[in-house]
């Protein structure tokens, strides 16, 4: 089944549609790169992709051993790099709700399992990942 269709609109932008759910998203080039920035870039979603699956799989492991993550957040610092350009790093601190005490094996079970995420694993090798878990 299609997952996506991309339509280019012209001036550097482009319309990405969820076929399951008819949501969409929308990319601009980013300012250094001819674009006007007007929303996430190309390579942005490729970094947030990596937040957005590291907490969605915390949620599906948290929900399996009833540790409540509802309000973690994380942030994303993307890196690129030239010749070629490409993401060269991308930096994400998660913040677990405060309000939330977590034991030792839970902290370790959250920890690894946004590492390992999907989309954690399916980066080249030489793009560096570096996630921190504020507890």
């Amino acid at each position: 089944m299609i997952t996506s269709t991309v339509y280019y609109e012209g001036g550097l932008h482009a319309t990405a549609i969820h076929v399951r759910s008819g949501k969409s998203i929308e990319t601009d080039a980013p300012v250094d790169n001819q674009g006007k920035g007007e929303a996430f870039s190309p390579t942005d979603l490729l970094a947030t992709s990596l937040a957005s699956c590291a907490l969605t799989t915390m949620g599906i492991v948290g929900n399996k051993n009833n540790i409540n993550i509802d309000g973690a957040a994380a942030e994303i610092i993307k890196h690129m790099a030239s010749d070629p350009r490409r993401v060269s790093k991308i930096e994400m601190t998660i913040q677990m709700p405060k309000d939330i005490s977590y034991s030792d094996a839970e902290k370790e079970l959250m920890e690894r399992t946004a590492l390992t995420c999907p989309v954690a694993r399916s980066l080249h090798p030489d793009l560096i990942q570096e996630i921190r878990v504020h507890w």
